[in-house]
């Protein structure tokens, strides 16, 4: 009778076990292991190419307290809630303890190591082009493996949207820095058309070391995932150009006067791809004319019907262009 209870109470047990939820791999506990797997090899690579310091007979010494340290350090963190699930795990590591418990100042985030890996390879977007190509050879300068590129699942466009966006900020900047110069009376403050030329063609100068490639880039920014960030890149540098040139409007110029601007950006943007003048002269030509018709809106029918033809002109030139973008890699 004792024999027949116990071997009830082991297949109870062993269907507890199989009514166990296993999760799929493709599920969002499984992501958050594999992203814990990339951390930890980064951590590695940066720690094994550090050069060692102490003597070996030191090292076996301390290795037994020091990954004893190590563990119960990470140990000791929760993991994020999974949406869905009921238990909480260790979260994800924030931050890295060495030997004697304080944080070590060489470790980044996992955001951090991608704004490196975009900002390396952009040196060798001239030669593979916006491509994962280049993202890997960016990863391999900084000591990485090419496999890095597979942390950008939009790939080539994540480089892309990288150029654009700190592009703008590098703008920005030196605007920013002009208005406190003109704020200190340091220099004087330009008439807005001349401040709009300038700034239009700061921001387009920072497309010259890649012009023949831009086109490329071009067509990546218009696929249909990449349009909501293309979008509002291109607002967010409209709107800091007129800020910054002194529109305070709050009227319905505020919305004309950016559209126009964007009209012209994109326009003046596909003349200087085609453009084989030196150093892009009839580009700057084209933009000058089209400054000076933004400057002269005013508060007429004249003013609706410039900001209406401005951006028609902008998206019709820019479907036309984007047909014919294989043929422009290189310049004419």
């Amino acid at each position: 009778m004792a024999a027949l209870l116990r071997g009830l109470r082991a297949g109870s047990i062993l269907r507890g076990l199989c009514s166990v939820p296993v999760p799929l791999a493709g599920g969002p506990r499984y992501r958050t292991v594999q992203r814990r797997v990339h951390q930890a090899a980064v951590l590695y690579t940066q720690d094994y190419s550090k050069p060692d310091s102490t003597s070996s007979s030191s090292t076996s010494s301390s290795s037994s307290s020091s990954y004893h340290q190590h563990y119960q350090a990470h140990a000791s963190e929760q993991e994020p809630k999974i949406p869905g699930s009921e238990a909480e795990g260790p979260q994800p590591n924030t931050s890295y303890a060495n030997q004697d418990g304080e944080q070590s100042e060489d470790y980044e985030t996992e955001e951090q190591l991608q704004t490196r890996i975009l900002a390396a390879a952009l040196e060798f977007v001239p030669q593979h082009g916006w491509s994962v190509e280049a993202i890997a050879a960016g990863a391999e300068t900084l000591g990485l493996s090419s496999a890095s590129s597979e942390m950008f699942t939009n790939g080539s466009g994540d480089l892309v949207l990288f150029f654009v966006a700190k592009s703008n900020a590098q703008l920005t900047e030196i605007l920013a820095e002009q208005h406190n110069q003109v704020q200190l009376g340091q220099a004087e403050p330009k008439k807005t058309a001349q401040f709009l030329r300038d700034a239009v063609e700061t921001r387009l100068r920072m497309l010259v070391p890649y012009i023949n490639t831009w086109p490329q880039a071009m067509s990546i920014l218009l696929l249909p995932h990449n349009i909501p960030d293309s979008l509002k890149h291109m607002s967010t540098l409209v709107d800091d150009i007129w800020y910054y040139a002194g529109d305070r409007s709050t009227d319905l110029n505020w919305y004309t006067r950016r559209a126009a601007l964007t009209g012209i950006y994109n326009t003046t943007e596909l003349v200087m791809v085609q453009d084989s003048s030196p150093d892009f002269q009839d580009t700057w030509t084209f933009l000058d004319n089209r400054i000076q018709d933004v400057v002269n809106m005013a508060n007429t029918v004249k003013t609706v019907q410039s900001t209406g033809e401005a951006v028609v002109q902008g998206l019709m030139g820019a479907a036309v262009t984007l047909k014919n973008l294989t043929g422009l890699n290189q310049r004419r």
